[in-house]
């Protein structure tokens, strides 16, 4: 079955129209307006302009168009943690010429990083999981209004296996740097402890990505370091780990809320009103039923 899907998709990637028509189709500034749609994704948006409600076979599919030195720059880097925090869950590579899957590494081990700061001393793998999700949706706008709010619980356990196939790379990684220890096994899933030290935190914070780190320098302020070879070095002053992780947490939902606020105001700029009401609508219907 999942091969079958695969396929589906990936025979739907064949038939869609070149990218520049992609840009277009259904939009509001439609026709013949690509410069207009790739001004508004960059300048207003968060460089991709997303399809939704494409009809093909009897089904309904939504799909966005990127650049990819934009994908890969904020895979990287989280400038703007949209698409990174996608790529922080389970996805579907259907093509993969420019080996996303590797470059994505650095996304996963700095999202581990993160969500390791941001928990306890003890936790179980499935709510390690949880944190890591959670980091994209946090200030996120349409979590308060338009989404599921056990949406990201409905992930985790939905995908738990491929979690687990993501980031147990990751967890024996940082196991082996004595960063965390496995504690014991229930089922499918372990639990884990994790060193709660001032050192342990710092070494956490330094496998952020560098965005994430140059904004938490300005807020906790950093120290220089001369080498013996004469390099100089610069290390974020951490007083506490809770101060870190707090700095983290802020850092971050603010990015989530100003990418999801601009690329709310660029869908609605480009696929136009109707198709815009139609999706808000939808998302507000299920977030409706999760609250009911």
């Amino acid at each position: 079955m999942e091969t079958e899907k695969k396929l589906e998709i990936a025979a739907l990637l064949k038939v869609l129209p070149p990218v520049e028509f992609c840009c277009v189709y259904g939009s509001a500034l439609h026709p013949n307006n690509t410069d207009k749609i790739t001004e508004v994704a960059d300048e207003i948006g968060v460089g991709v302009h997303f399809n939704p409600f494409v009809t093909w076979k009897d089904k309904m599919y939504k799909y966005g168009v990127v650049r990819m030195d934009d994908l890969i720059r904020d895979i990287l880097n989280w400038e703007r943690f949209y698409l990174s925090g996608r790529l922080q869950k389970p996805v579907r590579v259907l093509v993969d010429n420019l080996d996303i899957g590797n470059i994505n590494s650095v996304n996963l081990r700095a999202a581990t990083s993160a969500a390791l700061l941001l928990s306890p001393s003890r936790f179980s793998e499935e709510n390690l999981y949880a944190t890591i999700c959670s980091l994209s949706y946090m200030g996120d706008l349409r979590m308060f209004f338009a989404e599921d709010k056990h949406k990201v619980n409905k992930i985790v356990q939905g995908q738990f296996t491929l979690f687990q196939s993501m980031y147990k790379p990751f967890l024996e990684e940082f196991a082996t740097k004595d960063l965390l220890r496995f504690t014991s096994s229930v089922g499918n899933q372990i639990n884990v402890s994790q060193d709660c030290g001032l050192s342990a935190a710092s070494s956490l914070v330094s496998r952020l990505p560098l965005a994430i780190r140059s904004d938490m320098a300005l807020k906790l302020g950093n120290k220089t370091h001369l080498s013996e070879s004469g390099q100089v070095t610069r290390e974020l002053v951490i007083a506490s780990r809770e101060e870190a992780a707090e700095c983290m947490r802020k850092i971050v939902r603010r990015r989530v809320m100003v990418s999801s606020a601009r690329q709310a105001i660029s869908g609605l700029l480009t696929v136009g009103a109707v198709h815009g009401v139609r999706y808000v609508a939808n998302k507000m219907r299920k977030a409706w039923k999760s609250w009911t």
